[in-house]
């Protein structure tokens, strides 16, 4: 099952800087990314994504070498690689790879102008030394599809990274509570 964690973080840079270290983690074979996304609220609050892969430009390059191709077959191959490119950028510009945007632009919308969220996607995201080596940038958890005490772990993981104790604790009936 894939896990789903969403990371808040004071700025932009600090969110790619723990999407690269997600990266090297991944040629470690520690995790295996499906889709990472930064998304940034901008000075008058909207939300910009930044993702992992541009479907428009890989649907542009496919569809111009099936343009090509069929160009070939039909004597002119500029108009198909054109017209190949054209419905592949399009094409490519629909399709949503991963993360739901508008799930992602739901969630960001907690982030204040300058604040920046990393959404991952990944197998293995909630390891030990995954969550060593992310909790390092600092940031804090804003969601997650963990069960309850994977995410209290992690959570707790953040908060120490950043010099603040723990202060969530599980009820009887697993619920998350704060204390004073």
């Amino acid at each position: 099952m894939s896990e789903l964690i969403v990371i808040g973080y004071p700025d932009s840079q600090t969110a790619e800087g723990a999407r690269n270290t997600l990266y090297q983690l991944s040629k470690e074979y520690l995790v295996e990314i499906k889709d990472a996304v930064v998304a940034e609220a901008n000075d008058s609050g909207e939300i910009k994504l930044h993702q992992m892969v541009s479907m428009w430009s890989i649907g542009a390059s496919g569809g111009a070498f099936w343009g090509l191709l069929a160009g070939i077959l039909f004597f002119n191959p500029l108009i198909g690689v054109a017209a190949g490119a054209g419905a592949g950028a399009l094409a490519g510009a629909l399709t949503d790879y991963g993360i739901n945007d508008n799930f992602m632009k739901d969630v960001a919308g907690v982030l204040q102008p300058g604040q920046a969220a990393l959404f991952v996607l990944a197998d293995r995201a909630a390891s030990d030394k995954v969550i060593d080596k992310l909790s390092m940038h600092g940031g804090r958890i804003i969601r997650t599809n963990l069960d309850t005490s994977k995410e209290q772990e992690l959570r707790a993981a953040f908060e120490r990274a950043r010099g603040i104790p723990s202060t969530t604790q599980t009820d009887d009936a697993g619920l998350t509570k704060e204390t004073p």
